[in-house]
């Protein structure tokens, strides 16, 4: 019988993660920003994020914090060893208003939202 794989975790292969749902924001906007901060350091991460000039910096600077909290936290890690493994960002849900234009006809506004999940893991010491 095979053993699952999740169920043997060390704790170099432990994890946080942290998931933010319906952010306001195009999700080709918050790319933009998760693609300059995966694979780095923590440190490295908040430094290139409190000195980026997107509005969509901001909630993921937030998101970053609420990860590495949870890690030293809930889990024991040290925040000087964490690092971005996994950062991503998927479409949500559309939220969709009516613009009223002349002649009695409408026009569609399409606001869309946007998820992001962020997954911090420790460096092994190797």
């Amino acid at each position: 019988m095979r053993k699952n794989e999740n169920s043997e975790k060390s704790d170099s292969d432990k994890e946080a993660k942290v998931v933010v749902q319906h952010i306001r924001m195009s999700v080709f906007k918050a790319r933009r920003v998760i693609d300059q901060i995966r694979g780095r350091s923590y440190e490295k991460t908040l430094m290139i994020l409190e000195l980026m000039p997107y509005r969509a910096s901001y909630p993921i600077l937030k998101l970053v914090y609420s990860a590495a909290a949870n890690a030293s936290n809930n889990m024991g890690l040290n925040e000087a060893d964490l690092f971005i493994s996994k950062a991503e960002v998927n479409g949500g849900a559309i939220i969709k208003k009516l613009r009223p234009r002349a002649r009695g006809r409408s026009y569609m506004i399409k606001k869309t939202t946007c998820h992001i999940k962020i997954v911090l893991k420790e460096k092994s010491k190797i």
